[in-house]
C-alpha cells in the first residue's frame, strides 16, 4: 500500500502487535473505489489516496466487518496458491500498514 505523495503519516512510528488472533475491521473515515487491478481508498481526514493491488483489495473486502487476521489468511489460502507462512506474513504487514494509516481498527478481542 502506498500513499500518494509519499508523506510521512502521524502513525508511522506506532508499534502494533498484529498476529493471527488480532481482530481487524475497516475504519469508517474513508471512501473506496474498485479499479481494474485493485482498489483505491481515499482517507477523508487527510485527503490522501491509498492504492491496493488485487490481493490487498480482497483483504480489504474481508475486513469490512470484524474478522480475525487468521480467518483472513485462511480465506486467502483457499482462494490463492500461496505458502501459508508467506501469506500470514504479508497479511500481517498489510494490516499493520492499514492500521498505521488509520484505515482499519485493530483489537485483540473476539469479533462481535
Amino acid at each position: 500500500m502506498s500513499p500518494a505523495g509519499g508523506r510521512k503519516m502521524p502513525g508511522d512510528d506506532l508499534t502494533m502487535e498484529v498476529n493471527a488472533d488480532t481482530v481487524v475491521e475497516a475504519g469508517g473515515d474513508h471512501v473506496a473505489a474498485d479499479l481494474a487491478e485493485g482498489l483505491v481508498i481515499l482517507h477523508l481526514a487527510d485527503g490522501i489516496y491509498y492504492e491496493l493491488n488485487r490481493v490487498g483489495s480482497r483483504v480489504w473486502a474481508l475486513v469490512q466487518s470484524p474478522r480475525r487476521v487468521g480467518a483472513v489468511v485462511a480465506t486467502l489460502l483457499e482462494e490463492y496458491e500461496v505458502d501459508a507462512e508467506v501469506c500470514e506474513s504479508e497479511v500481517v504487514a498489510l494490516i499493520t500498514d492499514l492500521a498505521r494509516h488509520d484505515l482499519v481498527r485493530i483489537a485483540n478481542r473476539p469479533p462481535d
